[in-house]
């Protein structure tokens, strides 16, 4: 297995269920007793025979009566092991409050259960002079949710995350004070976030504005999709910056902060970012009639190996010397290298 995918190891719950327990489905009671067993990973326990009721394996339709001893054997991933990395960093600007980073693409802002290793988070605490490490218990499966992400302990100084493949700048706050007046900022919009991204297509006008409520896809939890109903409201400024054959360089604009905004609202207008293989932009979507340009198309997807996406500009105002800083960066060479292939 590899080193960021760790090998399972069990664990071994026991209950004795009390006199004036009225009966209870198997699966609701013991995942309501366990912490961190959700009660799918229960439900699995119990189709394996990993669970015994009174020294006999369980049924699904089990239901728990007083005085049942219960064992029940779960598989779950070691604890986190927080642990400081020496990791260039691309350091914009620092002082005793806060630091700006132009992050590379490829690398994950926190830890989670399929990188553990090498993220941002093991880079500043290094940085930061954490030396030893920590163990942190969490759930893998709640780790797209930001279970993970949302623990202190975890995320040192993180204000707002970029994707592991999008690269560009972020801030990161050295004390609480400093994090919770710039998450302050990123909530009331006041903060500046620009992007660039080359897209699929050619658009008819040179402006516009992307609206549509973002929830979690139906399809694949993992994902996010543009809702009719419920969802977060999310909209998205964009601007033609240069027009290339079958494919666009635009500017956008966040007003709202939702996972994966950008890449899901240029899908939802029939617009993926080049080279995004979680919604569709590594595939030719424009311009497959032409055999010259599907050829260098499908040889520029695979050469970027991401989508192109940069978190180009950054805007904030201090929150101790009240200042208002803004920043920005070049579009990186793998990024140029595909734009010139096609200009």
């Amino acid at each position: 297995m590899l080193e960021n995918y760790p090998e399972y190891i069990e664990h071994t719950f026991e209950f004795k269920v009390a006199p004036g327990q009225t009966p209870e489905r198997l699966d609701i009671y013991i995942s309501r007793n366990t912490q961190n067993a959700t009660r799918n990973k229960v439900q699995n326990a119990i189709s394996d025979g990993h669970v015994t009721v009174n020294g006999k394996k369980a049924k699904q339709s089990r239901k728990v009566q007083p005085l049942d001893h219960i064992v029940c054997k779960i598989m779950k991933p070691p604890p986190l092991e927080l642990i400081p990395e020496n990791i260039p960093l691309e350091v914009v600007y620092e002082d005793d409050y806060l630091m700006v980073i132009n992050k590379s693409a490829g690398m994950c802002v926190h830890p989670g259960f399929g990188n553990r290793y090498g993220t941002l988070v093991n880079a500043l605490l290094y940085h930061f002079g954490e030396r030893e490490a920590k163990n942190i218990e969490f759930d893998e499966e709640d780790d797209d949710e930001g279970a993970v992400y949302s623990s202190d302990s975890i995320r040192p100084g993180i204000v707002h995350r970029l994707d592991k493949d999008t690269s560009g700048l972020l801030v990161v706050a050295k004390d609480t004070f400093t994090h919770a007046k710039l998450a302050e900022q990123f909530a009331d919009k006041t903060s500046k976030r620009e992007y660039f991204a080359l897209v699929w297509g050619e658009f008819n006008n040179d402006t516009g504005i992307i609206i549509g409520n973002i929830g979690r896809s139906s399809k694949d939890r993992k994902l996010f999709e543009v809702v009719k109903r419920g969802g977060k409201i999310a909209t998205t400024d964009y601007k033609v910056i240069e027009r290339l054959r079958y494919l666009t360089l635009l500017q956008l604009k966040l007003h709202t902060g939702r996972t994966h905004q950008i890449r899901v609202h240029t899908k939802y207008i029939g617009h993926p970012v080049f080279g995004d293989s979680s919604y569709g932009g590594d595939n030719v979507l424009f311009g497959g009639q032409d055999k010259q340009f599907r050829l260098k198309a499908e040889k520029s997807i695979k050469l970027a190996g991401r989508q192109l996406l940069h978190a180009k500009t950054l805007g904030f105002t201090h929150p101790q010397t009240k200042n208002v800083m803004e920043f920005d960066s070049e579009l990186p060479n793998d990024f140029v290298e595909i734009l010139n292939i096609f200009r």
